[in-house]
């Protein structure tokens, strides 16, 4: 299989052209791509379909083999990769993903390089059962559970994937591994959830650590910023409608309207291409 490894804030894939490179079971593809002794390694695989609903379908499958609805980080490395292998030639293009229709706009640098890539999310959506939790009424806002010991409060939201976001004021202090494991397969979250540690450290500046739902702790997370920024301004934790999140491999750029359509922008690298045997 031909492929490229490509990295968007530090959350890595490996990506390839579904037109010409096939699998009889894309979860344990996805499973040994992804292990990081004996494959490329990852935190998840995407390949390329056609779409009749868009300009190319996206599949993407996290590193445990899961199927995923979605992934922020993921969907702007797909988006490079598919435009700089002539798939898609239009700078403006639509992504069919199975949580929906994402606009993409490559902004290119003077050299005519892909310099980032923004990717409109679409709006978050609070109602429990969309997400799904089993907890809130008109929202999951602040709700809390115990872990190991340990009350945490959290908010939850559905950004193409479910998100739990937990509001810190001292993140080093929380075993995001320990925690994060224990919340994603908890019974209130029927699908599972991704749990989002985040600090606000200004109006415009979320410092923000994620454990991935069938991924683990990862370096950053596209749709947990995005469900961090969402849910920052839904309670009241900040003001402004452009904020920054710094996770943990780099940093990403999210705006908000009123009604909480997203738009994400960050950038998409690529880190090596080659060809595995499996």
């Amino acid at each position: 299989m031909k492929f490229w490894k490509m990295s968007g804030a530090g959350n890595d894939f490996v990506i390839l052209n579904g037109f010409t490179e096939h699998s009889n079971n894309w979860n344990e593809t996805a499973k040994k791509l992804c292990d990081r002794h004996f494959g490329v390694g990852a935190d998840g695989i995407e390949f390329c379909e056609k779409s009749d609903i868009a300009d190319i379908r996206m599949k993407y499958y996290n590193s445990d083999g899961s199927l995923g609805e979605m992934c922020g980080n993921g969907i702007r490395c797909f988006a490079k990769f598919v435009y700089d292998n002539g798939i898609i030639k239009k700078e403006n293009f639509s992504v069919d993903t199975d949580a929906g229709i994402k606009y993409i706009e490559l902004i290119f640098d003077d050299n005519k390089n892909i310099k980032y890539v923004s990717v409109d999310m679409g709006k978050g959506d609070f109602t429990p059962s969309s997400i799904p939790c089993i907890l809130g009424k008109d929202g999951v806002f602040n709700e809390k559970i115990e872990i190991g010991g340990k009350i945490i409060e959290f908010s939850s939201i559905l950004m193409s994937v479910p998100h739990t976001v937990i509001f810190v004021e001292d993140i080093d202090s929380y075993d995001i591994d320990d925690i994060g494991s224990k919340l994603e397969i908890s019974k209130i979250f029927p699908n599972k959830t991704n749990v989002n540690f985040a600090y606000i450290k200004d109006d415009n500046t979320i410092i923000l650590k994620t454990w991935e739902r069938g991924a683990g702790h990862t370096l950053a997370c596209g749709t947990g910023c995005c469900a961090t920024a969402v849910l920052a301004k839904k309670l009241g934790k900040i003001n402004e409608n452009e904020v920054k999140l710094i996770v943990e491999g780099g940093e990403l750029f999210i705006k908000l309207d009123e009604n909480y359509q997203v738009t994400m922008t960050g950038t998409a690298e690529k880190v090596f291409e080659g060809e595995i045997f499996i």
